[in-house]
């Protein structure tokens, strides 16, 4: 139990390096006005853990360890998902009378995260079920 504190850290550190150059980058290219970097990051996110979990669940194409799910699932994909950066984001937009950009966040962050998880789920279920007999 003790290692998978360890790789679930080391996911959790990886991910939130990600997540810092993702914004970074987002926000020079489209600027700041808006938290895109953060609508990015979360949908991006929810895309690779809906996406790995259903690979790697017991019926999935790929035998990944405990460990190695953890890796993924809760230290990258937690350390790089930003629910609470959203959060904080939406407020501040609130605060600045941005009550449509706020509204936009969001509804944008939700639908497009539940049709990202939902994107990766569904590719990973079709990989598993063309798995060579």
């Amino acid at each position: 139990m003790k290692e998978h504190f360890f790789w679930v850290g080391l996911g959790g550190g990886l991910g939130s390096m990600a997540r810092y150059a993702c914004s970074g980058w987002a926000a020079r290219l489209f600027g700041d006005t808006f938290p895109w970097g953060t609508l990015i990051v979360n949908v991006v996110g929810s895309f690779v853990i809906g996406f790995v979990g259903t690979l790697t669940s017991p019926d999935g194409r790929w035998l990944l360890a405990p460990a190695g799910r953890n890796f993924i699932l809760l230290g990258f994909c937690g350390g790089y998902t930003t629910f609470s950066s959203f959060s904080l984001q939406t407020l501040r937009l609130l605060d600045g009378g941005e009550w449509g950009q706020a509204g936009a966040n969001v509804v944008g962050s939700v639908v497009a995260c539940l049709l990202a998880v939902w994107m990766g789920h569904a590719l990973a279920a079709w990989l598993n079920s063309t798995r060579a007999s």
